[in-house]
């Protein structure tokens, strides 16, 4: 049977709730893997606001009620917006993970509006946040230059207690696997965001051909950021969908690793579902529809999560 253009649009928007995307990826929800437990962990899935067409409240709202235990979003920069933050998450008993970062080209300049965020973040006498993901530092700063960020934030967070990771992230610090190889190799205390799938864009692969710089990476992860990438982009269309099996495969097996780790120890393992809207999510020519629905994805990526690792 030949589809018309319309009817095979029509059937791809129908299909999210259809058998067509069951595939490996709904199959490692009961898939558990078998890890020693230390009673002491807990699993907290945040969400993420990227994308988001509503208030603050309306956000955490949702939120809540989809089930996630908080939420993830950029430091309000003005008192206003604070205020509106602290009181929805209040409201609707969420926890919080900062965003904190920079977007001056000029090194120092950048440090200084780093500082201030990170810094308020941080010492806020309203909500202590489960931990700051940094968006710190350039691609193109120099290894010194991009170091007084870690610094900085090493000494912060021992002065706090707060967890506070740096994101390996495109166009920042750790954009490259290698890169961060030899930020890793110097800096001890480095903690990071795990965002693989910007490396698998980044490096053009799966990262197959690096396991020691991912097995590195592994080690220092505190905090994971859940999409799906793949050799061409940050963001699979739909994780669902059979085709994307190899990635999903691989991105669970390096999340496996931390959560791993992290059981053993007893200690409190916070997850971003981050699929983003266009234009991460891939949309149709001239029209910009996005070819699948952001919000079911980073909720079916949290129901997936919570019953592999809780």
């Amino acid at each position: 049977m030949t589809l018309s253009r319309r009817k095979f649009f029509e059937l791809g928007t129908s299909v999210s709730a259809g058998a067509m995307l069951l595939s490996a990826f709904d199959a490692m929800a009961d898939d558990k893997p078998a890890f020693t437990v230390n009673p002491a962990f807990s699993l907290k899935v945040l969400a993420t606001n990227w994308g988001f067409r509503g208030t603050v409240d309306e956000f955490c709202a949702k939120a809540k009620k989809e089930g996630y235990d908080g939420i993830e979003m950029w430091w309000p920069g003005d008192e206003q917006g604070r205020k509106e933050l602290f009181d929805a998450l209040k409201k609707h008993s969420l926890d919080i993970g900062f965003l904190c970062g920079g977007s001056s080209s000029n090194a120092q300049e950048h440090l200084a509006e780093f500082k201030k965020a990170v810094d308020a973040a941080a010492n806020n006498k309203v909500q202590r946040p489960l931990y700051i993901n940094c968006h710190a530092g350039r691609d193109y700063f120099s290894f010194e230059q991009n170091q007084t960020f870690i610094d900085h934030t090493t000494q912060l967070s021992k002065q706090t207690g707060i967890k506070i990771c740096h994101e390996t992230h495109r166009s920042r610090i750790l954009f490259a696997a290698s890169v961060a190889r030899h930020f890793i190799e110097k800096l001890p205390d480095l903690r990071l965001t795990f965002d693989v799938s910007h490396w698998c864009n980044v490096h053009e692969s799966l990262l197959g051909d690096q396991p020691e710089n991912v097995a590195m990476a592994l080690e220092r992860v505190e905090h994971i950021h859940a999409r799906i990438g793949h050799p061409e982009g940050p963001q699979v269309s739909d994780p669902r969908a059979p085709e994307w099996d190899p990635a999903v495969k691989a991105h669970v097996g390096w999340w496996d690793k931390v959560i791993e780790r992290k059981k053993k120890a007893g200690e409190v393992m916070t997850i971003l579902t981050e699929f983003g809207p266009p234009d991460y999510m891939p949309t149709l020519p001239y029209t910009r529809q996005p070819l699948s629905d952001q919000w079911a994805i980073n909720v079916h990526m949290m129901q997936m999560l919570r019953k592999r690792y809780s």
